[in-house]
């Protein structure tokens, strides 16, 4: 039986990359510590966000 996990981790990659590049984004945005925590949790919730306006677009 073969498996088909290809897109699956391809899919995760890119959310890991667009965190990433969120947290990056942020974090030269804040300037105090706790902006900076707060950055951090945005880069966490931010790709979700992104994935939503995306399908929504597509939706249309």
């Amino acid at each position: 039986m073969a498996s088909n996990n290809g897109a699956a981790a391809a899919g995760g990659g890119g959310y890991f990359l667009a965190m990433v590049g969120s947290a990056v984004w942020f974090w030269q945005q804040a300037d105090g510590f706790w902006e900076h925590v707060g950055a951090l949790l945005q880069a966490l919730v931010w790709p979700a966000f992104l994935i939503y306006d995306v399908f929504e677009y597509l939706n249309t």
